[in-house]
This record gives structure tokens, C-alpha cells and sequence, in this order.
């Protein structure tokens, strides 16, 4: 026996263009998700996927995370009669009904245009053989409390609630981005976001030990997991920057020494980026949230790359990521309280409007240029599966 999901595309729909490209893209990373186990049919505007019988729990966490998902169904499906049509509404509209629902409506989608009913005439006649059959119904239109879908394709499926998937473009449509993760709140968030819009991540995480503990480490690494359910398969690449920060320390102004870091981690991701074939950096980087993001201090910084850095939190309301952060389960982690080395080297009074012609010539002067081209060979380097 098999279980079979309707699933709708999100946007890849309007690429018309490379339609096959993204439509392949997403089919494979759900069939590789549950593990070669199903298989994936793709019909105009539509994923059907079937699922081995108790396979249903896993397949609904993959189309749950997945990226390029507006929504899925468990189906049923028939002959293109109406007999045929009609029990299988009739189930659905019974369950509606045994789940405490009393109004209800019938939507109905003619992809076949053969099918002698248009799909009003469909929905009509679907409407009344319910409420001629299932007692305690009445049909609301504007607000029904579940609503039978039916559409006609190749043959007919029948299906109740839709469940949200995670919108956005299937991964790996957008190319890799490097996204530079610490045990914070943000950057898992924004590594989320940039996810759904189509891009496969590795991360990075700078290491101050022993300033820093392994437990700040596992924090990170906890957190890679998690992003990797939505991002699909990630690696992550710890660099040891404790020669990098005493090195600011001991050379810098004191108000620089978090902007000097902040400069000298992009420089580094710049160079990871190059040696693992990333078209961009994420960060979690939120206007004004602390001083060295302001947008002084995030240009002076991002003067250490030519690669397209994307903050997808830049404008966004700290609570609304926290609402994020809980929605896909990062939050517990990232306030687990281990501190990563930007809390612990930061001055009390940290400059605020960096000027490159002023400050620029004092981060040059520190020469560290080659101790980060060694903290990138020596890297070490975890691989993060996509766990379902």
C-alpha cells in the first residue's frame, strides 16, 4: 500500500524559463530527503508524491521543511466519473465532520478541460451530494471550517486540509552561500531565510579557544543541525581566530577591536568562499542592532569582500527573528549561555561611524592578512546531514 501527497509548487512556477531545472531540483531533494524510498510524479502546477505505507511521519517532516513547498495533502484518487469522484468526497467531508466541523465548502480545479462539468458545475454537484449524505453540514462559502478540493487531471484527486510548507525556491536553485554562523539568536535565522530563497549554505564559526569553551562550539554545531532540516545537507568549518583577536587586542584602538574582527571574519569567509565554490556570504546582520552594524560599520567591514553579502535581517524587528528562531527551533539553543569570541573581546565603548580613510590604514597596520590565510588551511571541518 502507498500513501499519496498532492503537493503544490511555490513560485518555481513562474520560472518558465528553467521550469524543469527547479521542478528537478525540488523533486530530487525530496526523494533524497526520504531516502530513495518514494518516488516523485510531476504534472503541470503539481508534485505527486507516494510514499510507502508507514513512511506517512517522515514524508510530512520533509514537505513541512523543504523549501520550495506552498502546501501538501494526503490524496485520494480515482477514475474521472463522477460516482468515483463522489464517494471519495464523501470520505473526506465524513472526516471533516468527525473532526467537530459543521460547515464546510467544495473547490474544485478542472485542469482536464474534456471533463463534461466545469469546475463550478463540479463544486455544485459535489456540494449537494454531501448535504445530501452527511448530516450536521451546511456549506459556507466566505469561512468554512474545512473545505473538500477536488481536482481533474489525468484522473481525479480528492483531498481535505492542506497543510503550509515553507514556501520559496527549491535548494540549490540559487547556488551556495557561506553563511557565517555564531550562537546567536540571528545568523541561524538568517541562514533560514536565504535557504528558502534557494541557496544550498556551508557555515563557518570562528573559534576563540580557549577563551571560548566546547560547549559554545557544540551550541554551533547544534544549531548547523537544525538549519541544515531546511537547508538540506551543510558543512561546517571551524577556523581557530584566537591569534587573529589577541593580535587586535594588542595592536588596535580599543574602540576597534570588534569592527577590526568583524573586518578580519568577512576577509576569512571571503577566502572560504572562494576555496568551496560559495557565490555569497550570509550574515545576521540587523541595522543598528549593535555597534558594529551600523551601516559605517557594515560597509567598513564589507570592504573585505567583493562577494554579494546577504542579511536578510537587515530591516527586521529583533522580535519577529526571536518569533522566527522559535518557529524552526533554534531559539532554545542559541540562549544556552556559552559565549562566542565577538562577546568576549568587545570594548566597552566600540566605535560606532567607522571611516575608512581614519581607521582603514589602523586594521591594514596590523598585518593579519596571513594569519588569516592559516586559519583557513587549518581549518577543521564537520560534515552536518539533513536529519528528518
Amino acid at each position: 500500500m502507498e500513501t499519496l501527497y498532492l503537493i503544490k509548487p511555490g513560485e518555481l512556477e513562474l520560472k518558465t524559463g528553467n521550469l524543469r531545472e527547479f521542478e528537478s531540483r525540488l523533486r530530487k531533494d525530496i526523494e533524497r530527503r526520504l531516502d530513495g524510498r518514494a518516488r516523485v510524479d510531476i504534472r503541470p502546477g503539481r508534485f505527486f508524491l507516494r510514499v510507502p505505507e508507514g513512511l506517512e511521519e517522515k514524508a510530512e517532516r520533509v514537505l513541512s521543511r523543504v523549501p520550495g513547498i506552498v502546501g501538501y495533502a494526503r490524496a485520494r484518487t480515482c477514475g474521472k466519473t463522477m460516482p468515483e469522484i463522489g464517494v471519495l468526497a464523501l470520505e473526506v467531508a465524513r472526516e471533516g465532520r468527525e473532526a467537530g466541523h459543521s460547515t464546510f465548502k467544495v473547490e474544485a480545479r478542472r485542469a482536464d478541460k474534456g471533463f463534461p462539468l466545469d469546475s463550478y458545475g463540479l463544486a455544485r454537484e459535489l456540494g449537494g451530494l454531501i448535504l445530501e449524505n452527511v448530516p450536521g453540514l451546511t456549506v459556507d462559502v466566505r469561512k468554512p471550517q474545512f473545505t473538500v478540493y477536488v481536482e481533474i487531471r489525468e484522473r481525479a484527486y480528492v483531498h481535505g486540509v492542506v497543510r503550509k510548507g515553507q514556501k520559496g525556491l527549491p535548494a540549490g536553485s540559487a547556488g551556495k552561500g557561506l553563511l557565517l554562523l555564531s550562537g546567536g539568536i540571528d545568523s541561524p535565522v538568517a541562514g533560514y531565510l536565504m535557504a528558502k530563497r534557494g541557496l544550498s549554505l556551508e557555515a563557518v564559526y570562528f573559534n576563540a579557544y580557549p577563551y571560548t569553551s566546547r560547549e559554545a562550539w557544540e551550541k554551533v554545531r547544534d544549531l548547523a543541525r537544525i538549519v541544515a532540516r531546511y537547508a538540506g545537507d551543510m558543512t561546517l568549518h571551524t577556523l581557530s581566530f584566537t591569534e587573529i583577536q589577541t593580535a587586535i587586542k594588542r595592536g588596535s584602538p580599543e574602540d576597534c577591536t570588534t569592527l577590526f574582527l568583524r573586518a578580519a571574519m568577512v576577509r576569512a569567509a571571503h577566502l572560504l568562499a572562494g576555496e568551496i565554490g560559495a557565490n555569497s556570504l550570509v550574515t545576521g546582520e540587523s541595522l543598528g542592532q549593535v555597534a558594529s552594524q551600523t551601516a559605517e560599520n557594515i560597509r567598513f567591514s564589507q570592504a573585505q569582500t567583493d562577494l554579494p553579502v546577504f542579511r536578510p535581517l537587515i530591516g527586521i524587528d529583533k522580535e519577529d527573528t526571536m518569533r522566527t528562531a522559535r518557529e524552526i527551533g533554534t531559539y532554545e539553543v542559541s540562549i544556552l549561555p556559552y559565549e562566542d569570541c565577538c562577546v568576549l573581546f568587545s570594548p566597552e565603548h566600540p566605535i560606532l561611524r567607522a571611516r575608512p580613510d581614519r581607521e582603514g590604514p589602523a586594521y591594514v597596520s596590523l598585518g593579519l592578512e596571513d594569519l588569516i590565510v592559516e586559519a583557513v588551511r587549518t581549518r577543521e571541518i564537520l560534515k552536518v546531514p539533513c536529519e528528518v
